[in-house]
């Protein structure tokens, strides 16, 4: 099963899919900032710590103040203790207490820009100080500052590698980086101090699944606490499953996750993997079930298409993929799906597939989209046929690509109209020796041939229509798979 970017979680099991971390814990030091604040108070102004700045004296009123602040906060009234730590904090800015405080008050509410500085300026003040790294740590994560974060947060751990919070913390920030290996080493870190901890143990089995140690995965995801009732771990047990090779196993646990959580993205996960087997009329239903409870979801839309075009339902799979591209008209995925879908279709009639002949119009740098716009003017009734129209249309493709294949294909599907049969093989020819296998431009040239009454050039080449055939099914289902694979990657 394709794994769709997921995201660990240090407060409860992400929604598979989710594309955001939950938020990374603030150590807060209060019992260090009311119980041994006083100590501190007093010794600063007699000892400096190693690689810290001289504070500047405070003054007793000063003293008391921030006191009283920092009780406030420990009791639970930040909002009254924040306007005199940042009086203090402005005052005293080589005050660590001031500085970390009023930052976590700030990161807390939601003010992370506010208190990185902040968080910042405390790690200077106290770089031996592993809770202090780690907060700033935490605060880089909350503003998608991966690499800083990780950079925080190793320092955090090296002066606590016992701590299960910071570990969960790097694990996180390691993951967002794209180290999952070294994640992984983190989370089994944290889980170690808390071993029936689910958060940890799924967060580790992500991790161990993204850097490829599937078997290791399974273990870890084993020891899951709930994993049963858990639809992010049965979609996940799910991807496991299908890495191996249990593909029926795979789908039951990707349908528990849907039964637990119809989410989007566990419903998107369960119509892959049957599009994945090519089980396109269980994939429609998914998709279909997606787009009646989700109906501006953009990937179950699209995914309904890609569903019906595997499952040869062409004049299903059209209109989808015309809907799609109205709502986005600049997207050439769509037009290009459009395109091959209306290419299959003896007749384009109320499908959408006019919207080709407009895209190339605002594309006319796109090849493909002006060969296949006027093939589907070519799919049109004969009454309603603008040959002209078609003409320009795949000269614009031949001038954006001289090397197009299905832009001489169509050329010599628009001279067979017009009876022109000689510059219909003519054009035949160049799509032939630009595509050898392409099956039905050997058949069209058979035509041609014959009517030109070269009746052994036309046999010949209806055998090779024969034996090109199957192989243009390969490529249909190759341009399939692609598409699918796109679809895993679509937000």
């Amino acid at each position: 099963m394709p794994n769709e970017t997921r995201t660990s979680s240090s407060i409860q099991l992400p929604a598979i899919g989710s594309a955001r971390f939950s938020n990374p814990v603030f150590f807060v030091m209060k019992l260090f900032l009311t119980v041994l604040l006083p100590w501190c108070l007093v010794a600063a102004a007699q000892v400096t710590p190693p690689g810290s700045a001289q504070p500047q004296a405070m003054t007793s009123a000063d003293r008391a103040k921030l006191q009283r602040s920092l009780t406030a906060y420990d009791e639970g009234h930040p909002q009254e203790a924040e306007p005199i730590l940042r009086e203090i904090a402005a005052s005293y800015p080589d005050n660590f207490e001031a500085a970390e405080a009023l930052g976590l008050i700030y990161a807390e509410s939601g003010k992370t820009s506010a208190a990185l500085p902040l968080l910042q300026r405390a790690t200077k003040l106290r770089p031996s100080m592993a809770a202090a790294w780690a907060n700033l740590g935490a605060a880089y994560l909350k503003l998608n500052r991966t690499e800083d974060a990780v950079q925080a947060l190793r320092k955090s751990a090296a002066l606590d590698p016992k701590n299960p919070q910071t570990q969960s913390n790097l694990g996180q920030a390691l993951m967002e980086s794209r180290h999952p290996a070294e994640a992984a080493a983190a989370f089994a870190s944290a889980a170690s101090g808390d071993p029936q901890n689910a958060d940890l143990l799924y967060n580790w089995a992500l991790a161990l699944f993204d850097a490829g140690k599937v078997q290791s995965a399974a273990e870890v995801l084993a020891r899951l606490p709930g994993k049963e009732v858990s639809a992010p771990a049965q979609s996940l047990w799910a991807d496991i499953e299908e890495k191996q090779g249990n593909y029926k196993s795979a789908a039951e646990h990707f349908q528990a996750a849907v039964d637990l959580d119809s989410s989007e993205p566990n419903l998107n996960a369960l119509g892959i993997e049957f599009m994945r087997h090519w089980t396109f009329d269980a994939a429609i239903k998914v998709y279909e079930f997606g787009v009646s409870k989700y109906p501006a979801s953009l990937r179950m839309k699209f995914g309904l298409g890609v569903a019906k075009y595997g499952n040869n339902d062409f004049r299903g799979a059209a209109p989808i993929f015309s809907e799609l591209l109205a709502a986005d008209p600049a997207n050439s995925m769509y037009a290009d799906l459009l395109g091959h879908t209306c290419s299959l279709l003896s007749d384009t009639k109320d499908t959408g597939c006019d919207q080709l002949v407009e895209f190339a119009r605002q594309h006319p740098q796109n090849a493909a989209a002006a060969a296949f716009a006027a093939a589907s003017i070519l799919h049109r009734p004969e009454q309603e046929q603008d040959l002209a129209l078609a003409q320009r249309l795949l000269d614009q493709a031949i001038r954006a690509d001289p090397k197009l294949a299905e832009a001489y294909f169509q050329l010599g599907v628009l001279d067979q109209r017009q009876v022109r049969w000689a510059e219909s093989a003519i054009a035949l020819r160049k799509a032939i020796a630009l595509r050898p296998e392409f099956a039905q431009a050997h058949y069209r040239l058979a035509r041609a041939y014959m009517r030109l009454g070269k009746r052994e050039q036309a046999q010949q080449e209806i055998a090779l229509q024969e034996r090109y055939s199957t192989l243009e099914k390969d490529n249909l289902n190759a341009r399939l798979k692609a598409v699918t694979t796109f679809l895993v990657t679509m937000q």
